[in-house]
Parts: C-alpha cells; sequence; structure tokens
C-alpha cells in the first residue's frame, strides 16, 4: 500500500478542510492566501484559494509572466481548496487568480485572503510575509487583557486617515501610516481622546465608498503604506497608550470584477437567491450567513486585526442591515424565515458565534454594533439570547439630539424631552453617543452649521451640546473637524479645514472640547457608572420653558459627584437657582463664559455653599449667574 504523503506545516491539511467546512477554522488566514516559505533548497510562495464550484484554477502573476498555464492549482476535496506551491515568486510580486468555470469562463480574482494590495486603480494582490512583523507593544497588551470597557473612559476620535492631513505637492497627498500615526499621537494626547476609530483600513479599490465596500479583507489598503507600515503604527499608538479601533464591514461587499462577487462564477460568499443576496440601494452583495465557509471567513478576519495586528476593537458596521431580512427592500424583494418573518436567524447565529469567539479568545477587545433599530439585547449576553457586543452606537440619542439642536431656542421648549428621552432607555444596553461623519456628509451639515442662529450663537450652541454629550451616561464618539467646528461638510478629497485655527472662534472651540475631555478621563463620575442607574441622577428634567437641564453624576460609593447646569437660551440668568442633593459645599470646575471658551471672562466664586432652601423638589439648593446657554459643571 501506497504510504500516505505527510502535510507540510504551510500545506492545507485534512484537518484544515475539516474545520473549515464546520466553520470553526479561526486561523484559516494563515493557509489561505498566499505565504512565503522554504522547502529544503527551494524558496517560494505557497498559494491557496477556496472555490469549490471552479472547474480549474491558476494562479498567475509577476514571477510567471501571467502565463495561466505555467501553475496550475491542485484542488483538494472535500470543501475545494485549490493550492500549489511556485518556486521564485517572491514578496511584493503580483498575483491573482485566474478561475475557470463550469461554464468555460474565465475570472481573474485579487487573493480574498491576501495580506497586500497593488495600489488601486491596479486591483492585483501581493505576496507578503507578515509572519515577520516585530510587535513592541506587550506592556499594552499585557495592560488590555485586564482592561474592563464597562468602567472605564472611552472617548473616541473617529478618523479617515486620507482625509485628516494631507501632503500639498502629492497628488493623492495621502499621510502613510507612519507619518499619521505620529501626528495623530500629538494631537489626540494633546485634545485628551482615549482612542481612535480608523474609516477605511481594509483594502477598497473607491475612494469614494471611505472604505465600506471592501475587496482585500485581510489586506490593510495600500494607499498609506505596507502592512509593515500599519503594525508600526499600531505599535506607536499603543506605546503612547491610545487604543485603536477599525471599522469593520461584514454586512455586504461590492460587485467590482476582481472582488468576492461570483468568486467561482456561481454565488460563493453571497446568498445565491437575489432576494437574499443583493442589497437593492447600495448595489452590493450580502454576504451568505448560513454557509459554514463564509461564516468561517468573516470570523477569522475579525480575529485576524485583533489577534495578527493587535486591533482593540471593531466597530461593526451596519448590523441591522444584517439582521433584517427586508433591510432596505420593498414586498417581493425579500424572502422571509422560515417563521415567516423578517428576521435573519442565520445572522443573528453568527454574531453570537463571532462574539463569542472574539471577546472569548480576547479579554478587553471590545465589539461595538452600529444597529440603528430597537433589536433587543444587542450587548446582551449570548447565554441569555443576547448578540454579545460590548458596545452599541446610541443612534436614538443621536437623532433625538441633533433634532433638538438644530431648532431655533424659541421653538426648543415644544422638543424638551428630546434631550431626556435616552435616559429612559438607557441602561437597556451598553451605548456609545456618536457624533460621526455619517452626521457630516450629504447636505446633513458639519456640527457648528447644524446649530442655529448666527455667528457666536452657532459657537454657544455647539458647546453647550458638546457639554450635555459628555455628561450624558455612555461612552463617546466624536468625527475628526468637529471639534474645532470645521465649517464644511466632510469631504474624503481634502484634508480638514486645519487653517480655520487660526481665527479666536475656532480656537476657543478646540479648547472648550479639549477641556471637557481631560476633565473626563479625570473624573469617575464621567464614565464609572455608565450602565447602571446609580451613575446619573436628573435635577430637573422639566425646566422647558426655560430649556435648561440639571443632572448629577455619581462615580461609584459617592466618592464623587458632579453637578451639570446647562442652558439652551441665548437669556442669561443672573440669579439662577439649582437644587442640590446635599448640604455641600459645590466647586465650580468648568465654566463656558470664561474669556478662553469665548465667555465675558466675568469673575465668580471658586465655590458655592448649599443653603437650606426648597428648589426642583430638593430641600437644598445654591443660587449661581448662569449666562446665555450658559454650561456649569460642578463638583462635590
Amino acid at each position: 500500500m501506497e504510504e500516505k504523503r505527510r502535510v507540510k506545516p504551510y500545506e492545507i491539511g485534512e484537518l484544515d478542510q475539516y474545520l473549515l467546512g464546520q466553520g470553526n477554522h479561526y486561523e484559516i488566514y494563515k493557509k489561505l492566501g498566499a505565504h512565503l516559505v522554504e522547502d529544503g533548497d527551494k524558496k517560494g510562495t505557497y498559494f491557496a484559494v477556496w472555490a469549490p464550484n471552479a472547474q480549474k484554477v491558476s494562479v498567475i502573476g509577476e514571477f510567471n509572466d501571467w502565463d495561466l498555464t505555467a501553475d496550475v492549482m491542485e484542488r483538494n476535496d472535500p470543501v475545494g481548496i485549490y493550492t500549489c506551491f511556485v518556486e521564485g515568486a517572491k514578496e511584493n510580486e503580483m498575483y491573482k487568480f485566474c478561475i475557470e468555470t463550469k461554464k468555460g469562463e474565465l475570472l481573474y480574482k485579487a487573493d480574498p485572503y491576501a495580506n497586500y494590495a497593488e495600489l488601486r486603480p491596479g486591483t492585483a494582490s501581493r505576496i507578503t510575509d507578515i509572519s515577520k512583523i516585530k510587535w513592541i507593544d506587550k506592556a499594552w497588551m499585557d495592560q488590555r487583557l485586564k482592561w474592563d470597557h464597562k468602567e472605564k473612559p472611552m472617548s473616541i476620535y473617529e478618523v479617515h486617515i486620507g482625509s485628516w492631513r494631507k501632503h500639498p505637492e502629492d497628488e493623492d497627498g495621502f499621510y502613510n501610516y507612519r507619518e499619521f500615526a505620529k501626528e495623530i499621537v500629538k494631537y489626540v494626547h494633546n485634545m485628551g481622546y482615549t482612542h481612535i476609530e480608523l474609516m477605511g483600513i481594509a483594502e477598497h479599490p473607491f475612494d469614494g465608498s471611505w472604505g465600506y465596500q471592501v475587496t482585500g479583507y485581510f489586506a490593510p489598503t495600500s494607499r498609506y503604506g505596507t502592512p509593515e507600515d500599519f503594525a508600526w503604527m499600531i505599535n506607536y499608538l499603543h506605546k503612547n497608550k491610545v487604543g485603536v479601533i477599525l471599522d469593520w464591514v461584514p454586512a455586504h461587499f461590492p460587485k467590482d470584477a476582481h472582488g468576492l462577487a461570483d468568486f467561482d462564477g456561481v454565488p460563493e460568499y453571497e446568498y445565491a437567491d437575489p432576494r437574499m443576496g443583493e442589497h437593492p440601494d447600495w448595489g452590493t452583495k450580502i454576504f451568505d450567513f448560513g454557509k459554514n465557509e463564509v461564516k468561517n471567513f468573516l470570523i477569522s478576519n475579525a480575529l485576524f486585526w485583533i489577534e495578527h495586528f493587535h486591533i482593540d476593537g471593531l466597530r461593526v458596521d451596519a448590523v441591522a442591515s444584517i439582521l433584517y431580512l427586508d433591510y432596505g427592500k420593498k414586498d417581493g424583494e425579500w424572502v422571509p424565515n422560515e417563521f415567516g418573518g423578517n428576521k435573519n436567524l442565520q445572522a443573528v447565529e453568527f454574531f453570537k458565534h463571532l462574539n463569542s469567539v472574539v471577546l472569548g479568545r480576547n479579554p478587553g477587545a471590545v465589539m461595538i454594533a452600529e444597529e440603528s433599530t430597537a433589536w433587543p439585547k444587542v450587548t446582551g449576553e449570548v447565554e441569555d439570547d443576547g448578540l454579545g457586543f460590548s458596545l452599541k452606537w446610541n443612534m436614538g440619542w443621536m437623532h433625538d439630539f441633533t433634532e433638538y439642536m438644530k431648532l431655533d431656542p424659541l421653538f426648543r421648549k415644544g422638543a424638551h424631552y428630546n434631550m431626556t428621552f435616552a435616559m429612559s432607555y438607557a441602561y437597556s444596553e451598553k451605548y456609545i453617543l456618536v457624533l460621526s461623519h455619517d452626521e457630516v456628509v450629504h447636505l446633513k451639515c458639519s456640527m457648528i452649521n447644524k446649530m442655529p442662529g448666527l455667528g457666536w450663537e452657532k459657537f454657544e450652541n455647539l458647546k453647550a451640546a458638546y457639554a450635555f454629550m459628555m455628561g450624558h451616561s455612555g461612552k463617546k464618539l466624536l468625527f475628526m473637524g468637529q471639534d474645532f467646528a470645521q465649517l464644511r461638510e466632510w469631504s474624503e478629497k481634502r484634508e480638514l479645514d486645519w487653517y480655520l485655527l487660526a481665527e479666536k472662534e475656532h480656537q476657543q472651540m478646540q479648547s472648550w472640547v479639549r477641556d471637557l475631555l481631560h476633565l473626563y478621563r479625570r473624573r469617575k463620575a464621567f464614565y464609572e457608572q455608565d450602565n447602571t442607574w446609580e451613575g446619573f441622577e436628573w435635577i430637573n428634567a422639566d425646566d422647558r420653558d426655560r430649556s435648561i437641564y440639571s443632572f448629577v453624576r455619581h462615580a461609584k460609593g459617592g466618592k464623587q459627584n458632579l453637578l451639570f447646569v446647562i442652558s439652551f437660551t441665548p437669556v442669561a440668568r443672573d440669579d439662577y437657582r439649582v437644587g442640590v442633593p446635599k448640604r455641600k459645599q459645590y466647586r465650580l470646575i468648568l465654566n463656558s463664559d470664561e474669556e478662553k471658551y469665548g465667555g465675558t471672562g466675568k469673575k465668580r466664586p471658586a465655590v458655592y455653599k448649599a443653603e437650606k432652601s426648597e428648589c426642583d423638589g430638593r430641600p437644598y439648593s445654591f443660587a449661581y449667574p448662569l449666562p446665555a446657554y450658559g454650561v456649569a459643571i460642578f463638583e462635590f
């Protein structure tokens, strides 16, 4: 009997195929794709691709002059993986898979598991070796194991690298990953953010998609450098104590010819039925969450970013579009589930699996859902039929908040409870309050230009808005440019309008946000009890006629407490009286009327003593001169 050949460590074996078929090969990216190897005296690259419906597959590239017949791949069943070793195929050389379909058509596909890609508009993959990356962030990674997002500050700066800053002399002008790392660390440290969230990192063909139509899920985009440059950026950020979150897009993928769509001549990564497999509004394909190999692709990809590239968390895009079968579809354009409903039960199980594995293997990492509906238990435990996410974007709060802030102050009393409603459900999930890129594009205006009034009033409105956001329960996210009151809507084609910081009003806005962020990090009352009723207490949620809100944030054990008073009208209240929980001294720690924030600079006492005088249903109170659009934060 012929002895069975021993599988070499880099080759696809029976166990690999079995685990992939079961949907449990969490490190399949180490086997599929292109991997540089030394095999005895031979040096080259081992290629592997999943294409179960292909008739034949060849790997073509610079190493064989793109010859379709030079390196025909061998089929490995039962799951349909094609493999070959190409001697002499070297690092950085470009390649594609030529897939012959059962109809005899030839498709030229980029490698779904490639770790590096040709710069767009090119669409080839590149051979690279990410196993040799040196990691020097052990201190950060050790600390992450003990980090608990529920009781720690999270103030996230959402950034698009390609338009944060640009080199004016270059055609694209992109900062590379290393340049960006050095500059963003300075900015984040100065402003006081704890994390950055990066848009558009996975490889994508079209700049205008902002990275939300991905063709290279395992490749940091080559727009800003190599995978080694990307890793250098992560090392540098971690060394400087900045967390990194990536946008991650398991909802859909584009129809570009070199991408995942109809990968081997038939729908492989997407549902075969177009009513299940296509988003009519977006013109994209929907992943098939009923197929183990596809779920494995996505789960291993999430683990790839968090485990191999040390990313601290993933913000999962468009979760609602995955959960609902009829999302963005009319009658007849979708297929009900087996019980006749509109919930994608396969996607529900996928999320439970994904979050259990990612968070179970990586304590301290976070999975964040951008989920825009009232789907229950998005951040609930999987064991309690929850989806298992760490945090959920609070889209309801964002909508109510921005609609209120757009109103002329005269009409705000009619929408007073827009600003209080979110507290009625604040603890149903673990939330992040977000003012993201989605709120400052497509004619929605920048944050400053959402505000009513002219000139100074816009700035005063926005300062009050940011103070309310920072005081409200929930983690925080702010998109780049909004912290210095960028006037124009964001565009990926140009850098932020940094020149505005030559003007006093924009400097003052930036100083205000900076001081809020640093105060947020220094005072546990802001964040330590974000997810419990003990952390937040209304003093007066009903002062609709004056459009003033007052509330208290508590740290654990009542060791630290903060009182917020925020006015949303241009009327000064020279003797505003606020009820307080205790007969204590109240120290003013942030006052919007200071000159450095654009206020009058009028001197105020540093400490206010509560007296026995009923107000706001409390036996004690004190008076404070509250200016137009005034914000005052007191510590007690």
